[in-house]
């Protein structure tokens, strides 16, 4: 009898960004709860998240940035998220986003928007109540 696979969360750290620490806590909480993730580490390309995305077939596209270019990264990668067929995953981001953003972001498919204040109990439930 085969096991259902458990579901993927890829989780990529933005451009220059070099602050991981946040990240790293977010990917061991969301290994708790049951899901794959992979880490794709720093200074990751929009082509370079659309790839390891579609490698795994993640069902989660989940971004961390704490270094201020999340709008025009997020409007890099939409396309290409779409372009490789991944447009109906869950698409999240994380990190130092000031609240004026959060429209921008949620426009764009990033329907989670996670500031750094946010909880890791937060984050779960959200991931649980929104996959497909």
């Amino acid at each position: 009898m085969n096991e259902p696979r458990k579901r993927r969360i890829v989780l990529g750290k933005l451009g220059l960004d070099g602050h991981d620490h946040g990240a790293k806590v977010v990917v061991r909480a969301l290994m708790d709860a049951g899901y794959e993730v992979i880490y794709t580490g720093l200074r990751q390309t929009p082509a370079s998240i659309t790839a390891i995305a579609r490698e795994h077939d993640a069902d989660v596209i989940a971004l961390s940035s704490m270094a201020g270019s999340h709008i025009p990264f997020c409007r890099k990668l939409k396309p290409m998220l779409e372009q490789a067929g991944l447009g109906n995953r869950l698409w999240m981001i994380g990190g130092n986003l000031p609240s004026r953003d959060h429209d921008e972001l949620r426009a764009l498919g990033f329907k989670g928007v996670f500031p750094s204040s946010s909880r890791l109990d937060d984050i779960v439930a959200y991931v649980k109540a929104n996959l497909p």
